[in-house]
């Protein structure tokens, strides 16, 4: 049974940092993601991260802002945000893959890659 358990969320005034965690089981080789929804939006992506971590990808709103990590011996993904700003308020969502890799689509890694999602996490941002 897949389980994916996001942590770290919170509230954090503008030009703060936050560092998600996902703690995932049940999975073997396995390609993962961020993605965030803000109330009466939809799901948009907003990193990836292969099985090796050799490829990432960042939707162009987080570049040079949010990083995408994992560390497979503890199967746990973390995204790390600085310079945080009230338009990065939104739940944030752990996603998994099977295939172990993704596939970028005009700049974004559609939620159809994915197999497995965590709850979510609530992260706020005041300004």
């Amino acid at each position: 049974q897949v389980q994916l358990v996001e942590s770290g969320g919170g509230l954090v005034q503008a030009g703060g940092s936050l560092r998600l965690s996902c703690a995932a089981s049940g999975l073997s080789t396995s390609h993962m993601g961020w993605f965030r929804q803000a109330p009466g939006k939809e799901r948009n992506f907003v990193a990836a991260i292969n099985y090796n971590s050799r490829n990432t990808a960042y939707a162009d709103s987080v570049k040079g802002r949010f990083t995408i990590s994992r560390d497979n011996a503890k199967n746990t993904m973390y995204l790390q945000m600085i310079s945080l700003k009230p338009e990065d308020t939104a739940v944030y969502y752990c996603a998994a893959g099977s295939r172990g890799w993704y596939t970028v689509v005009a700049g974004k890694v559609p939620t159809a890659e994915y197999d497995y999602w965590g709850q979510g996490t609530q992260v706020t941002v005041s300004s």
